[in-house]
């Protein structure tokens, strides 16, 4: 995104209640990416996310965007063993309370991205500071600023989740699959999220992809093992995936051990910039919205 535009889109993004869905992604796209996106014939990836906005609407999107009701989804799918355990549930932040977590837990809403809270000691927790991150985190609202229209209709909770880490040093990794007309086809990988975030892009058989996104670059020297149960997440995922013309399912990895972690429609919100760009284009190509 270009600095000189940043004004002009947050000025779009506070007036934009007076636009349609179409006409606010439109100004909005031609803002980040410099040009315009042909509704019509939809090429890139980003084109086709921003046209299933506009264009898609299935019950089920808001299901799995809802990150409490996205686990019983997924549960009635690939079953309970691959569900990380909700604690707890509160309709406010100010209800959020502790004293009957364990020591080690996790708090998030259900309906927004990044709104994760990680208690690994309780004496250390300042619940209080995290209430009023809570609190600002219940008024996001995603069809809002990027017409994520799914978002508009989850009722906004807050939980509280088991803390699951890996024994092997490093952060949490997981593992995220772009599922395409039912087709898992290649997964990212994040890691270094908390010093400097990077994510390298693989296919289904572990090679490395000449790709990435510019928000967190890939490092081709970086290695990251092969996970010995792929195949077993490639296949939860191919189940998952069905009946969406796009989603990408996420996993972890925990000792050997797969856990659901989410379903995201609309990656970056269908506004993310990919190195190279053309990557934008070859992605687009796997994207078939012809029957829809």
């Amino acid at each position: 995104m270009h600095p000189h535009n940043s004004l002009l889109i947050r000025l779009l993004k506070k007036y934009g209640a007076f636009f349609s869905d179409k006409t606010y992604l439109s100004i909005l796209f031609k803002l980040v990416f410099k040009h315009s996106i042909d509704w019509h014939n939809p090429l890139t990836f980003n084109e086709k996310l921003n046209w299933l906005k506009v264009n898609y609407k299935n019950d089920a999107c808001v299901t799995i965007v809802d990150k409490i009701e996205a686990k019983n989804y997924a549960a009635s799918i690939i079953g309970n063993e691959y569900i990380i355990p909700t604690l707890q549930i509160w309709d406010n932040a100010a209800d959020v309370s502790i004293e009957t977590l364990p020591k080690k837990f996790v708090l998030k809403t259900n309906h927004d991205s990044g709104s994760v809270f990680v208690c690994q000691e309780k004496e250390k927790f300042n619940i209080k500071a995290i209430q009023s991150k809570l609190q600002l985190a219940m008024s996001t609202d995603f069809s809002k600023t990027f017409r994520e229209w799914p978002y508009n209709l989850v009722p906004r909770k807050i939980f509280a989740e088991q803390y699951i880490n890996d024994d092997s040093k490093g952060d949490l990794k997981d593992y995220k699959f772009f599922c395409f007309n039912g087709v898992p086809r290649f997964l990212k990988v994040d890691f270094d999220r908390n010093t400097n975030h990077r994510a390298n892009y693989y296919s289904l058989s572990w090679n490395l992809l000449p790709f990435g996104e510019a928000a967190c670059p890939p490092d081709p020297a970086r290695i990251i093992e092969k996970i010995p149960n792929l195949n077993q997440m490639i296949e939860l995922a191919t189940k998952l995936s069905n009946n969406f013309p796009f989603v990408r399912v996420d996993f972890y990895n925990v000792n050997g051990k797969i856990y659901f972690g989410e379903m995201t429609l609309f990656p970056a919100a269908g506004f993310g910039h990919f190195v190279p760009e053309t990557a934008d284009l070859d992605i687009g190509h796997l994207l078939n919205l012809n029957h829809l």
